[in-house]
């Protein structure tokens, strides 16, 4: 071994934990990430290459698709501490994670370390001691048959977004901000789930619930059958809203509500009793698709959340690597997993034999084990409690409970249904049935104990007894009602639902999904209404344009295909170049048809009509949807009127385009303020519809006119002067605190109506009640406990958004010197650009103080206003690009 080690891993936080298992002879530095990419513009080439037809994607596309990288400028320093520690080091190893995109990083870091000294790759699952020893025993070398595999990923994504993107602009807007091989294809699952909404016609069903009472006790059963014919469900109509083919006999109101009074009180006969006993297995260790979906569940997370806690789990040594689709457990795990089963639940409740699990995702490939507790001898969560902070305990404590329940024996339950029937007094034979299920052994549920298990779709999957009944026992029916139902369209995705599609689809890897869910928020081509994805109609356009155009760049399998190609590469099965060549001029690729290629397909612009793309018809209405440089307005000839940035595409009905065109396009005079002589008019404005004075002429610029938002009740169509002279007195005062002395003011906010007394704030119920609510229903809303809060928050809240799910804190949302934010009153965070305070959730509020959290824990809380001036430097020189051509024949001769 050499006498001095420099070991590179990708964050500080690793670092700082290997180092701690090494010792003295090792020096452990961190990457932080990638510190390099392919040059984002021309002027970042080396002049004598910026004029090529090829320079802006950085891929010389005529020269076997030569890459070419620039270090960031933010890296800059860290490559030069790294070169100072490798000039007094014996050996290298580059120890960043084991997938492709770790695997690129170690091949960027040689290229620009250019080291003198031997070279090995040290890979490793888990951050333990013993596994970190091993992994320095047993070093490789560096696979560029994974790193050809990467760079070729990259280069598609660039020959993908940058010409398509462009043809966007040019026919869209830049509303449509960007394109990509995966984005697109995700933005376009959402639009498709869209559609079906807005197709989607809904269709009324009625059936009968019944409260019987037997010798044994009581239980409820439903109507199931009606003369010997099955009673229609919600499952039993399409998405047209019509009934599917099938003997099933549908109860409108009236028939049901005469069957219930004609069966109330009358005496049953319960006709069978059917016992079955099953059996429910425990599910695979996770991978990250199925961690993201169940933090989604249990703990409401989104992704990118999910993926930051698992991050620091894993660097500190807590959780084996998080970015994997193998669900496999080593020997060590398994031994592990079923020990510790058996001492904390006995012997009785542990797998006969060891568990394995088979991969339900399409080519999975990553070289990792399921993610599981580190080590061979798992911690429980009570014994890590006291280093984990909230988010990495919740986090932790599903993968424990997941990979031990994964080892341990089936859920024995016992199943009973019974049927039971009786004859209406007008003739009909009405049969109803009920269905209990209690679990006689629990397995692999004790470890499960306190999850309510909400994948489930059955009732059958939740314990409920019934009381014990014999065939021919009789049963009245104390109380049938009548209850009335309506189909529903299908649900939107959330990001784990879209995530679980994705991967069904064999679309995109472990390491890029959670950044997928941020790109296309964040992009503006989906927003958040609660945790459900909804797309905006710039996505209509975008998918629309794509779909006509470039069908093939769009489509599921082709994007399928593309992973597989991928996965060729990285083991040597495929060509990278002849690939290239295929995606970028059109050909053959492996695994798929002929390809027409990107470069043909964005040449020929002249075929799109850019107005066309952009116009959508709303259904029963002569008006329609256009998409514009500013954003969505519905059109009908001459007529325009913007659609509000919250609305739903499933929502743009033919009714609300008319509420929408009925809307004045511009001021409405309202009359004279008597109090003031000031004119008063109502108008539109981009947060929505207000009332404002309008000063004379010469009026000083210091001059403000007094502006209101209308209620959300009311319409600039119809508001009065007088209501908008209520409207602009607010704040209302609503009267002094005898205890103190101070003012009580009642006003509305952007977010919602409010009361306030000096510092201090109260929401109010609506906004009627800005103008109703007394004195003594003011006192009794401050007498409740105040929010907790942090120093210096002077402005009352814009709006209560609730109760943290993780921490069980409070979070509201207010106003601040640089925008609006959420705090829970000890953390404090921005929303972001494609955040709406008004329809902000409880989930992404939480996600953002959890990032805020993670990021002061890495850099320290914020410092002072006065200390963040930093002087400005002088314009730093452009990064050099560097091609590549060296390592690619080296990879060709081998």
């Amino acid at each position: 071994m050499a006498d001095t080690t420099l070991v590179i891993v990708e964050s500080p936080a690793k670092a700082k934990k290997i180092a701690g298992y090494l010792g003295p002879d090792y020096t452990v530095m961190a990457s932080v990430g990638h510190v390099r990419d392919l040059a984002s513009k021309a002027s970042e080439l080396p002049e004598s290459l910026r004029k090529e037809p090829w320079a802006k994607l950085a891929v010389d596309v005529d020269d076997r698709f030569q890459a070419y990288y620039v270090v960031h400028e933010s890296k800059k320093k860290t490559i030069a501490d790294l070169k100072r520690a490798l000039k007094d080091a014996d050996e290298l190893l580059l120890a960043t994670d084991e997938d492709r995109e770790g695997e690129a990083i170690s091949w960027h870091l040689m290229e620009v370390l250019r080291p003198k000294v031997p070279v090995k790759r040290m890979v490793f699952n888990e951050i333990t001691p013993e596994a970190i020893r091993e992994a320095v025993a047993n070093p490789r070398d560096l696979d560029m048959q994974r790193v050809e595999a990467q760079e070729t990923r990259r280069i598609v994504d660039r020959l993908y977004g940058y010409p398509v993107s462009e043809v966007l602009w040019k026919k869209i807007g830049r509303e449509a901000k960007s394109a990509g091989r995966v984005q697109s294809v995700a933005v376009r699952l959402v639009v498709d789930r869209e559609r079906e909404r807005i197709a989607f016609v809904t269709a009324s069903y009625w059936d009968l619930t019944g409260q019987f009472v037997a010798d044994a006790g009581s239980f409820d059963a439903r109507l199931t059958g009606v003369d010997g014919v099955r009673v229609a469900t919600g499952n039993d109509f399409d998405q047209s809203g019509q009934l599917r083919k099938g003997a099933v006999v549908l109860l409108d109101e009236a028939r049901a509500t005469s069957l219930a009074e004609q069966l109330s009180g009358v005496s049953f006969t319960v006709r069978s009793v059917v016992e079955k006993p099953g059996q429910r297995q425990p599910k695979a260790p996770f991978i990250t698709s199925t961690l993201q979906q169940e933090a989604s569940n249990r703990l409401r997370w989104g992704s990118q959340r999910t993926m930051r806690v698992a991050q620091s789990l894993y660097e500190n040594g807590y959780i084996t690597y998080m970015r994997t689709d193998s669900v496999n457990l080593s020997e060590q795990a398994v031994s592990a997993a079923r020990s510790q089963a058996a001492q904390l639940y006995g012997e009785q409740y542990v797998a006969a034999a060891p568990r394995t699990y088979a991969s339900k995702v399409k080519n999975a490939q990553e070289a990792h084990e399921a993610i599981r507790p580190a080590g061979d001898v798992f911690r429980t969560p009570g014994e890590v409690s006291a280093e984990l902070n909230a988010d990495e305990f919740a986090l932790y404590d599903l993968i424990w409970k997941r990979t031990v329940a994964s080892q341990m024996a089936n859920a024995q339950v016992a199943t009973t249904t019974v049927k039971l029937g009786a004859v209406a007094a007008d003739g009909t034979d009405a049969e109803f049935t009920a269905s209990g299920t209690v679990v006689v052994f629990a397995g692999f549920y004790a470890a499960l104990k306190d999850i309510v298990d909400a994948d489930a779709a059955d009732d059958d999957s939740r314990e409920r007894e019934l009381p014990r009944l014999g065939e021919g026992d009789a049963v009245v029916g104390e109380r049938v009602t009548a209850d009335g139902h309506a189909t529903t369209p299908p649900s939107r995705y959330t990001e784990a639902k879209l995530v679980a599609k994705l991967e069904e689809l064999g679309i995109g890897r472990p390491s890029t999904y959670a950044s997928i869910m941020s790109t296309i928020v964040d992009r503006g081509y989906v927003w958040k209404k609660g945790s459900a994805l909804v797309p905006s109609f710039t996505a209509f356009a975008v998918v629309r344009l794509l779909e006509e155009h470039f069908t093939a760049l769009i489509d599921y399998q082709f994007t399928a295909n593309m992973e597989e190609i991928l996965d060729l590469i990285s083991v040597g099965q495929a060509d990278k170049v002849a690939q290239l060549e295929a995606f970028w001029r059109g050909g053959h690729a492996v695994g798929g048809a002929d390809f027409p290629g990107v470069k043909p397909l964005t040449e020929d612009l002249g075929a799109i009509d850019a107005r066309g793309i952009a116009t959508f018809p709303i259904p029963g209405s002569d008006a329609a949807l256009r998409v514009g440089r500013y954003g969505a307005y519905v059109e009908r000839g001459e007529e325009r009127a913007n659609v509000p940035v919250d609305l739903a595409p499933d929502e743009l009905t033919a009714q609300k385009a008319e509420q929408l065109l009925a809307e004045p396009s511009g001021d409405r005079a309202l009359g004279t303020d008597p109090a003031t002589g000031l004119e008063v008019v109502a108008k539109s404005g981009r947060y929505g519809p207000y009332v404002t004075e309008v000063l004379p002429e010469g009026s000083p610029k210091s001059a403000k006119p007094r502006t209101a938002s209308l209620f959300s009740s009311m319409s600039l169509s119809t508001i009065t002067l007088d209501d908008a002279l209520r409207l602009l007195s607010l704040p209302r005062v609503v009267g002094t605190d005898p205890a103190d002395g101070v003012q009580i003011l009642a006003q509305n906010g952007r977010y919602g109506p409010y009361l306030t007394k000096d510092k201090d704030s109260r929401s109010l119920g609506s906004e009627d009640e800005i103008f109703t609510v007394t004195l003594e229903q003011a006192l009794a809303l401050f007498a409740q406990p105040k929010q907790r809060r942090g120093r210096g928050q002077a402005r009352p809240p814009l709006r209560e958004v609730g109760t943290d799910p993780t921490t069980g804190l409070a979070i509201v949302i207010k106003d601040g010197s640089w925008g609006p934010y959420v705090t829970d009153g000890v953390t404090n965070a921005s929303l972001r650009t494609a955040d709406d305070p008004a329809t902000l959730s409880v989930e992404r509020a939480s996600d953002l103080l959890s990032e805020r959290r993670a990021k002061e824990a890495l850099e320290g809380p914020s410092p002072k206003k006065a200390a963040k001036r930093a002087v400005k430097k002088a314009p730093a020189k452009r990064a050099a690009a560097t091609k590549t051509p060296a390592r690619s024949k080296a990879v060709a001769a081998r």
